[in-house]
């Protein structure tokens, strides 16, 4: 019980701070456009967790995979791709300033990776019961 306390205590500090780069990138350089990236990040998990129940049949194989999981799958990595690709368009078009695109995008990878670490942390925590 206090692993996963402190677990969840490392993994909000770590989401903190990528919000913090995130509104930091948009705040320092005076353009909100940035912020587009937090909004990705957030919903990138969203077809992953949606499709997850489609494909579960009692006859299946451990190993294989439904079309509908294999779509949000693709999905989720589409909208992460956009997420790490969209600061640099922005900083290709002269937008926003180079600082403010790397800052949005190590705050957009720390924003994803808690993400996908706390839902790895609970989903073993299920499984065991």
């Amino acid at each position: 019980m206090v692993e996963k306390l402190k677990t969840v205590i490392f993994l909000s500090f770590f989401l903190a701070v990528g919000f913090l780069l995130i509104i930091l990138s948009c705040a320092l350089f005076a353009n909100w456009l940035p912020l587009l990236v937090a909004l990705t990040f957030v919903l990138a998990p969203v077809p992953n967790a949606l499709f997850a129940h489609c494909g579960s049949e009692d006859f299946s194989s451990e190993y294989e995979t439904s079309p509908a999981i294999d779509l949000g799958r693709f999905i989720t990595s589409v909208v992460v791709v956009t997420g790490f690709a969209f600061p640099l368009i922005l900083q290709h078009a002269e937008v926003i300033k180079p600082a403010a695109s790397y800052m949005s995008i190590v705050g957009g990878g720390l924003v994803y990776g808690t993400i996908l670490a706390y839902s790895a942390v609970f989903k073993q925590d299920s499984e065991e019961f």
